[in-house]
């Protein structure tokens, strides 16, 4: 078995495909300390870097740098894994030990299958260095899969997907004996608990039964962003970020007394900031 120190990354451009990995590893390897979570392929190799996890699990199709891309830059730096919802994309390679892939949606099976294999490569990892020979061997069958994987993915015809509807634009909520109809780009932030989330706008603040993750599918991606699992905030509204123990930060806004909280998961979403 491996330490409970083992670590991941995890890269995904779908925040809900993010948190169902998430949990389903929390599920299957609770020792594993997820660090960071990134939204496109030059994300991930940004975190990588920075933080040098283990284990990254990279979602094939991103936009900008691919997960293939990544997965060249990162090399034998970590253990790979493919997350991918097509599975001719799954290549013999895969299987010579080079890295391994998951198919959405996450099949617990599979899932355990692939974190056995994990804890077996980091275990035998520890203390030992692998000889010159088998060095070569490794790094020979992991250029081959990413190889193959790449012409694979150059000679596909591009695969329908459906189109992204247009970002929310109006939330209605009942304020009283009122509806209310609230302009998104005038939210600040919404917190959510198990049944209502709150939402606070430039007017005021009113109780709606629409789940967290249902209306982060729906907004802007460039205008809100989720900072934890159960906050989302409008980015626009932001005033400065201050750090907090254990790899957490705290949201001040423009204008208004409410402190957000930041999770680990999140905190790389204001480095720069």
């Amino acid at each position: 078995m491996t330490s409970p120190e083992a670590t991941a990354l995890i890269a995904d451009d779908e925040p809900l495909l993010r948190e169902s990995l998430v949990r389903a590893l929390a599920q299957a390897w609770p020792e594993l300390r997820i660090v960071a979570q990134a939204r496109n392929g030059r994300e991930a190799l940004e975190l990588f870097e920075q933080l040098r996890p283990q284990i990254v699990f990279l979602d094939v199709h991103m936009p900008g740098l691919s997960g293939v891309e990544a997965a060249k830059a990162i090399a034998r730096r970590a253990q790979l894994v493919f997350v991918t919802a097509y599975e001719q994309y799954a290549v013999q390679a895969f299987e010579q030990g080079a890295l391994d892939y998951l198919v959405k949606p996450l099949e617990p099976e599979r899932l355990a299958d692939t974190v056995g294999r994990l804890q077996e490569r980091l275990a035998a990892a520890v203390g030992s260095t692998p000889g010159e020979a088998s060095q070569v061997r490794l790094e020979a069958a992991l250029e081959a899969a990413l190889s193959q994987l790449s012409e694979r993915l150059k000679s596909a015809k591009p695969l329908a997907e459906p189109p992204r509807p247009a970002p929310l634009q109006w939330l209605r909520a009942s304020v009283g004996s009122t509806l209310k109809l609230i302009p998104v780009e005038q939210i600040i932030f919404m917190r959510s608990d198990e049944k209502y989330t709150l939402v606070v706008w430039q007017e005021g603040e009113a109780l709606i039964r629409t789940p967290i993750r249902e209306l982060i599918e729906q907004l802007d991606q460039q205008a809100f962003a989720q900072v934890h699992r159960s906050v989302v905030v409008n980015l626009r509204a932001i005033s400065h970020v201050t750090r907090g123990p254990n790899e957490t930060a705290d949201l001040h806004l423009k204008g208004r007394p409410e402190v957000l909280p930041v999770s680990r998961s999140y905190l790389h979403l204001f480095r720069q900031m």
